[in-house]
């Protein structure tokens, strides 16, 4: 006989490293034809992190993507990036991009503001072009201010860091500020258990993740994705079997990973919570969609049958 049963899951999860300085920082140099140089210290591991915070860099300066050449990873010319874990880049490099872009735009802002005649603080950047965000017709191209201050002896070079505010934990009380925020999400799934032969098949798992922002919405969705294939590993397939401190299943003919035809229908839905000191107000969805999956299914398995399942 076979049964079904819905369960979920949900979980919140700090972003960054425990309770101690994770930092990281940025360089940006803005070439005569609006090229941008970014230098970064974070390694892209297959996340995405290049992607993001070329496209941070981009609509800070107002300038398209395909202008942005990314250097990162590369301790000979890089500043310090931290660690690529605990779901902080997006959020922390995030941070140092934005704040580095910030800092390439005073000059480009000064001058533009004597070109056209308008206070600084009402200008802004977007469409290769500084304009007065009043009246976006009255403006100047990028290039022509980058050049104007070139002839100056003024350059359009960045820099920037960020180091998320926290605490260490009070040894006596526990208390302190262990992150700077935190992602929560909520996942359900639905399972089909045989009960006669204790096979466990999931049909579908919905993941709502809040991001703060989705920097990049597709890249969140194969995050969330990939974290829920992970953890229905985690929930079904996968075991690590020891004996003396010796692993016995090394491979993956005896260590086994979900395949293709093992993930089910995956619905995501980005909840977008603004992060207010996140870069445009994002945050980490790095680990999060992992940490709610194996839950949500042992829960849908105790609904089909009754019995809480706590080990293989």
């Amino acid at each position: 006989m076979k049964k079904r049963g819905w369960g979920i899951g949900c979980m919140w999860y700090g972003i960054g490293n425990t309770g101690m300085a994770n930092p990281a920082g940025a360089f940006i140099d803005l070439l005569d034809d609006a090229t941008v140089v970014l230098l970064t210290g974070c390694a892209d591991i297959g996340q995405g992190s290049n992607t993001v915070l070329a496209q941070i860099t981009a609509e800070e300066l107002g300038v398209g993507i395909e202008r942005i050449r990314v250097v990162s990873g590369d301790t000979g010319v890089t500043p310090e990036g931290g660690a690529t874990s605990a779901s902080r880049q997006t959020y922390i490099s995030g941070n140092a991009v934005k704040a580095a872009a910030e800092t390439v735009k005073k000059p480009l802002r000064e001058k533009a503001s004597i070109l056209l005649n308008i206070p600084e603080e009402e200008l802004d950047f977007k469409d290769y072009k500084i304009f007065a965000r009043s009246n976006p017709e009255h403006s100047v191209p990028l290039e022509d201010v980058i050049k104007q201050c070139r002839r100056e002896g003024r350059i359009a070079l960045g820099h920037g860091c960020f180091n998320p505010t926290t605490s260490p934990l009070d040894e006596e009380t526990g208390k302190g500020i262990p992150y700077a925020t935190y992602a929560f999400a909520t996942q359900w799934a639905e399972v089909e258990v045989d009960t006669e032969t204790g096979e466990v098949t999931v049909l579908k798992i919905v993941a709502a993740h809040d991001v703060g922002k989705a920097i990049n919405p597709r890249m969140v969705e194969g995050q969330i994705e990939g974290g829920c294939v992970m953890g229905l590993g985690y929930a079904l397939t996968e075991e690590l079997v020891l004996e003396q401190g010796i692993i016995l299943n090394p491979g993956f003919s005896n260590y086994l990973v979900p395949t293709v035809e093992d993930v089910p229908e995956i619905i995501s839905l980005i909840v977008e919570d603004r992060e207010e000191t996140g870069p445009f107000g994002a945050k980490g969805v790095g680990e999060p969609p992992l940490i709610p999956t194996a839950p949500a299914i042992l829960n849908a398995v105790n609904n089909a049958i009754g019995v809480r399942i706590t080990q293989c």
